[in-house]
């Protein structure tokens, strides 16, 4: 399971300024690697968010 501990707001947040810095183009490629791997994770902890949101969502329905 992925921490948790950044919020939603947060990792959303920062997941757009990777894909931003990754579609420049200017950085090197271990550093594009970098990003992109940063990129999965902040990915994840999304989904992990959006999914415990489905969860309540889905328990409260009748």
């Amino acid at each position: 399971m992925v921490d948790k501990q950044i919020s939603y707001e947060a990792a959303r947040d920062e997941l757009a300024e990777v894909v931003s810095a990754l579609e420049t183009g200017s950085a090197t490629l271990e550093d594009s690697l970098k990003l992109w791997e940063r990129g999965e994770e902040l990915a994840k902890i999304c989904q992990e968010w959006l999914d415990g949101a489905k969860k309540k969502l889905d328990a409260v329905k009748p």
